[in-house]
């Protein structure tokens, strides 16, 4: 029995994208946050160039997309929030209602995140206008950290920008789905690449282009090491939002008759395509100025800023960057509290506008006192650790990881496999394949980020251990994919 646009306890029907193209969209700007902007390209440069970006979208495929279609296929066999979608799937395959559990770390991860995340995202609006008002002149490295230091020592500059943030997102997730969400990715991710494009096409004339080439496409396998593996494994799951509550909510909107695995792939490429445009914007400048590619967040606060001053019509690309890079923070912000308000509105019956600005409300006590961590509130620890760095190890070091090892056992093992066959619209043999990658590949790889993101890999087993584990699962895949006898024993288990 299909569930599509109807809740399985009520006859309200579920809002929807209009187009299969607005879930990529959404997902894909869910996807492409300030980490993408500066993280990814300085890893690929870091190890290995093009042998890192393909050990990278390997990753992808193996641990990332598999669980990416799961969250999907769950959102829309349930049409709901996280918690309601994942109960009502778990209640048709009368398995127990303790699995909704899942839903609520989602919802709460995503949350979470969100706390902090605006911070951040303010700090890329603060330089959108210092950029436009002259606020980032200096002739040093050291003069721009003392502007970063100066943005983040006031309360009332650093709350103002963040409240901004958090008010931007809840005007636009306030006006629903296609008003608001669809609407405002359908010209924001465009925007986005666009201003990319225009970043790489002067970055050509910059003297920089081939050294940030050179840096980021050179195929040298030679420098892939246990750490390089981790990072690359690492980076696949957390970029694509899994396990936040973002797209398992995007995926309860999406219409029935779009695939899930045409749309999961193409999230994927985007992401990583974005990611590399990124790259190609900024190190040119990085390189022309003779600056050090591998600075991080201080990359783009500190160096970029400087690099542009030195550069003939910096000014003017200088706020495209700050522009697109907002744009970036933006459109992940709106991802993150979207599955808090969807829930607000199936479970407690608020309007759109009602749960943005409740769940807003509460997000900006939270976020302010986040905040603080920067200056008033720098003495305030708990173990050693602000506010703002709790909000973020608890998410990324627990949340996520668990709660992307929980669906993807939920969606290999617990739940009845006809469901989620019938969404993911798979042949029996492309199934059998998924169904041996979210059951085993991927937890696997999730359960090597968990461990590793808590420091329990020693150092000298981390430089051997991922190349066993890399030929181990090399091995099983291929033993797979020419077994008809497993295949075959996969499929009668479903």
């Amino acid at each position: 029995m299909r569930h599509h646009g109807t809740d399985m306890t009520t006859t309200q029907p579920r809002t929807q994208w209009l187009g299969r193209w607005g879930f990529v969209l959404a997902a894909t700007g869910s996807a492409v946050g300030l980490g993408n902007i500066w993280k990814f390209p300085y890893m690929t440069g870091e190890y290995g160039g093009g042998a890192f970006v393909l050990v990278y979208l390997a990753c992808i495929l193996a641990v990332g997309v598999p669980v990416m279609m799961a969250e999907i296929a769950l959102g829309r066999r349930g049409r709901g929030s996280p918690v309601d979608a994942v109960r009502r799937v778990v209640a048709e395959s009368g398995r127990s209602g303790a699995w909704s559990l899942l839903g609520w770390m989602a919802m709460l991860c995503g949350f979470l995140i969100l706390c902090f995340y605006v911070v951040v995202a303010g700090w890329s609006f603060a330089y959108l206008w210092k950029m436009l008002s002259g606020g980032l002149a200096g002739g040093s490295v050291e003069d721009m950290v003392a502007i970063f230091a100066a943005n983040n020592a006031s309360p009332w500059n650093l709350g103002l920008w963040s409240t901004l943030v958090t008010v931007a997102t809840m005007v636009i997730v306030g006006k629903g789905v296609q008003a608001g969400i669809e609407k405002s990715v359908g010209w924001m991710m465009p925007g986005m690449v666009v201003m990319l494009l225009v970043l790489i096409v002067y970055g050509l004339f910059s003297g920089g282009f081939g050294a940030a080439l050179r840096f980021l496409f050179v195929f040298d396998a030679g420098s892939l090491s246990g750490e390089g593996l981790l990072a690359a494994l690492g980076h696949a799951f957390f970029t694509l939002s899994l396990a936040s509550g973002a797209i398992l909510t995007y995926g309860s909107y999406l219409p029935a008759g779009a695939s899930i695995v045409r749309t999961s792939l193409t999230v994927a490429v985007a992401d990583t395509l974005v990611a590399l445009m990124a790259g190609l914007a900024i190190f040119p400048a990085i390189f022309a100025n003779g600056m050090d590619p591998g600075e991080g967040p201080g990359l783009i606060f500190m160096s970029l800023p400087l690099a542009f001053q030195a550069m003939p019509l910096g000014t003017l690309f200088g706020v495209l960057f700050f522009a697109m890079l907002s744009m970036a923070a933006l459109t992940s912000a709106i991802s993150m509290v979207e599955a808090t308000v969807s829930w607000l509105c199936d479970r407690h019956g608020l309007s759109r506008p009602a749960a943005a600005w409740g769940a807003g409300s509460v997000l900006w006590v939270i976020s302010t006192l986040a905040m603080l961590s920067f200056n008033l509130g720098a003495d305030w620890t708990l173990a050693g650790r602000h506010l703002f760095d709790w909000l973020d190890y608890l998410t990324s070091r627990w949340l996520m990881p668990l709660g992307g090892l929980g669906m993807a056992l939920l969606a290999g093992f617990v739940l009845r496999g006809a469901p989620l066959r019938e969404e993911l619209g798979l042949t029996a043999g492309w199934h059998a394949l998924w169904l041996f990658m979210v059951r085993y590949v991927s937890p696997l790889g999730i359960l090597v980020v968990f461990v590793d993101a808590l420091g329990l890999v020693e150092v000298a087993f981390a430089d051997h251990w991922p190349w066993l584990l890399g030929l181990l699962l090399v091995l099983t895949l291929a033993g797979e994919l020419v077994s008809p006898r497993l295949g075959r024993t996969l499929r009668q288990r479903t």
